[in-house]
């Protein structure tokens, strides 16, 4: 039990200095004890939100983590996280909020400290924009696992059995993804229907773009060094899947606060605690212990995808989608120790 709360120890001190910080703040905000209260408590729902929508991503992460090299899997657990705190947690809701509002970033800032309430409205009508985009480019993800002719190992073999022999058929995700699209963006208003199809599209050509550039990287191996260039691809990918999952972590944090720096502080120390989960399932081999933790994952990453399309037409709750996720990977963790026990047993 020690060696595994050992790699939780820089989440235990950034809990404490972070709820410390969101306390503080409140104090300063409200300058009332109960304000520095409930400062501290909506910071430490956001880190659990935070956690529960991430489990899946941890585990994706493991598994293009035990691929890399060793100074890229540094490099990602060291950039990776500031840009995960800093870029998706800070930039990328000032970010939505100067390309809605038309202003410019320093404009977003001052506009988050001194009007949240406006600040939260423009974060909120992004999200039809924010939805259709996160959703498409997880949806190829999880597809991509199962639609390919390499992957030998299946849970639901009835399902994973017909859709490993559809990887012959090209395009066929894509194509997918795309009539799925077309379903969602025809419930929704012209304008609504309209945006909805250029982000997913955006969404489509990022997740092209980048695979693209890890198989130019990935050719060019042998003529380099591998250390520096096998690892930009897989970099790059991790980010951008981070990015995805963070969406709707992002989005669902403004029902419970409009304060841009308590959603940071909250959905920081979350994403320190997914940081320590990925290091321990790379060095402590999960994956290969647990034949189909990685499937449960991706399972996860598809009903995440569908969930975030559904929410450009209606509200659902952050509960759900973590509940779900978590129930998913649950229930191929205990799959995967009957599994185990069958072979010893056999």
């Amino acid at each position: 039990m020690a060696s595994s709360l050992w790699f939780f120890r820089w989440p235990f001190l950034v809990t404490v200095l972070g709820l410390m910080l969101a306390a503080w703040l409140g104090w300063q905000t409200t300058g009332t004890g109960a304000g520095a209260l409930t400062f501290f408590l909506i910071g430490a729902v956001l880190a659990v939100l935070e956690i529960s929508l991430s489990f899946d991503n941890a585990i994706v992460n493991a598994n293009k983590l035990k691929d890399m090299s060793p100074v890229w899997q540094k490099r990602f657990l060291t950039w990776g996280i500031l840009i995960a705190v800093f870029g998706m947690r800070i930039i990328f809701p000032l970010a939505i909020v100067a390309i809605a509002a038309q202003i410019g970033p320093f404009a977003a800032i001052h506009l988050a400290a001194t009007e949240p309430a406006e600040y939260a409205r423009l974060i909120g009508e992004a999200h039809v924009s924010i939805s259709a985009f996160g959703g498409t480019f997880l949806m190829m993800v999880g597809l991509s696992y199962f639609i390919d002719d390499s992957k030998e190992v299946d849970w639901f073999c009835a399902l994973e059995c017909q859709l490993r022999k559809c990887a012959a058929v090209r395009g066929l995700q894509v194509g997918l993804v795309i009539a799925l699209v077309m379903v969602f963006a025809s419930c929704l208003s012209q304008e609504d229907g309209t945006t909805f199809l250029f982000s997913a599209l955006l969404g489509l050509l990022t997740f092209v773009a980048v695979d693209l550039l890890g198989h130019v990287l990935d050719a060019s191996q042998g003529a380099r060094d591998v250390a520096r260039v096998g690892g930009l691809g897989a970099f790059m990918y991790l980010e951008v899947l981070d990015a995805s999952f963070s969406f709707d972590g992002v989005i669902g944090a403004f029902a419970l606060t409009q304060n841009l720096f308590l959603v940071a502080i909250g959905l920081g120390i979350g994403a320190m605690y997914v940081r320590s989960m990925t290091i321990m399932l790379v060095e402590r081999e999960t994956l290969a212990q647990f034949r189909y933790l990685e499937h449960g994952a991706f399972y996860s990453i598809l009903a995440l995808s569908v969930i975030m399309f559904a929410q450009s037409l209606f509200h659902i709750s952050e509960f759900v989608t973590g509940a779900l996720g978590a129930g998913l990977i649950g229930a191929s963790l205990y799959a995967s120790i009957r599994y185990k026990k069958q072979l010893i047993s056999g």
